[in-house]
């Protein structure tokens, strides 16, 4: 077991890192006392998958529990399902004293901590993640929110868990695409923080991708470490926090853009490489830099190309309601060389034009 902790004084909160703790998961939360008992909040695939694991050990460890299920998909990641989860939660008697579980990917994270921030004004919860993706980066942080048709991620709060449970076993599920949108967030730290990183998924990527144990321990580990640390710096992402964005301009705005028929990780693929390349055409970073991203995202078997038939205006109409976005002003995060950054908003639209294709 790897356990790390986010600082953020008395809301500080641990990150557990085990093989098997979703099937522990009860004795862990009744040692931390964190509810009186908890509502499950998953997707209809992942209920099916792991919900009876998780309600189980809960109630073996004498903690009543029970499932609150939405139907799948981004698409599903709004103001309704949230109305819709919190009428449960109120007919069934949830009151202060009781608790929620992320149990899933990036989506059930969030909507789990937007419920939890807003039912009865604020109530505790848990992150039980369970893709690569929300594991090494939507479950730690505090950000939590859904979509509207105007953009993703456009209302919620920033709502720290109580704590974070990362069993690594679960990604032998995994479908594949999906551990590919994983490894893009993954990629993604190596370039804007921590360049041995980055070098380490380069030398290392059939084992990571074969998902072997001691491998993606140390990449989750590292993914948590560095993410904590940033988020322990600047919780509500008024700095050094913004780092975190890099290809998620252009990301987001690709993946709406499709109506999430890209799953989120990949479309950050695409956006970073559309951010290497604005770096390049403001002579931030050098091309060997930039080729040295595109390749390394193009051997992970990621896409790098926003794709032809997405309408280049509804993108770039996209970027205009970005939450990155300030006085009409479209922020960017751009590497300057493997391992660092610079937030800019110097950008032209026809370098923007250029690098959509």
């Amino acid at each position: 077991m790897r356990e790390l902790q986010v600082g953020l004084g008395d809301r500080s909160y641990p990150i557990i890192i085990a093989d098997g703790c979703l099937h522990q998961i009860g004795e862990g939360l009744r040692a931390r006392k964190i509810g009186k008992r908890y509502g499950v909040v998953a997707d209809d695939k992942v209920a099916g998958l792991y919900g009876d694991v998780v309600i189980q050990s809960m109630r073996k460890a004498g903690i009543e529990a029970e499932l609150l299920i939405f139907t799948h998909g981004e698409a599903n990641k709004t103001l309704q399902t949230i109305g819709q989860l919190a009428g449960k939660l109120a007919s069934r008697g949830f009151d202060r004293q009781d608790a929620l579980i992320g149990l899933g990917g990036g989506v059930a994270g969030d909507i789990a901590g937007f419920l939890a921030s807003s039912y009865m004004r604020g109530i505790p919860f848990v992150q039980l993640p369970t893709t690569l993706l929300a594991q090494v980066d939507s479950s730690v942080g505090g950000k939590t929110g859904v979509d509207i048709p105007e953009g993703k991620n456009l209302v919620g709060a920033f709502y720290q868990p109580k704590a974070v449970y990362i069993d690594i076993s679960v990604l032998q599920t995994l479908p594949r695409q999906e551990l590919l949108g994983g490894l893009a967030e993954v990629i993604k730290y190596g370039v804007i923080r921590d360049q041995g990183f980055f070098y380490f998924l380069a030398e290392n990527r059939q084992g990571i991708l074969d998902l072997d144990p001691e491998l993606i321990k140390k990449t989750v580990h590292t993914c948590c470490q560095i993410k904590a640390t940033v988020v322990a710096e600047d919780e509500r992402e008024g700095g050094i926090r913004r780092i975190l964005n890099y290809g998620h301009t252009i990301g987001h705005a690709v993946e709406g853009a499709s109506d999430y028929t890209l799953i989120h990780g990949l479309a950050v693929s695409i956006g970073m490489v559309a951010a290497a390349r604005l770096a390049v055409l403001n002579d931030l970073l050098p091309q060997e830099d930039c080729d040295t991203i595109i390749n390394i995202l193009r051997e992970y078997e990621m896409p790098i190309e926003v794709p032809k038939n997405l309408d280049r205006g509804r993108i770039k109409r996209y970027l205009l309601t970005d939450k990155k976005t300030v006085g009409g002003r479209v922020f960017f995060v751009l590497p300057t060389e493997i391992g660092r950054t610079v937030i800019t908003d110097k950008v032209t639209e026809a370098q923007v034009d250029q690098v959509l294709g």
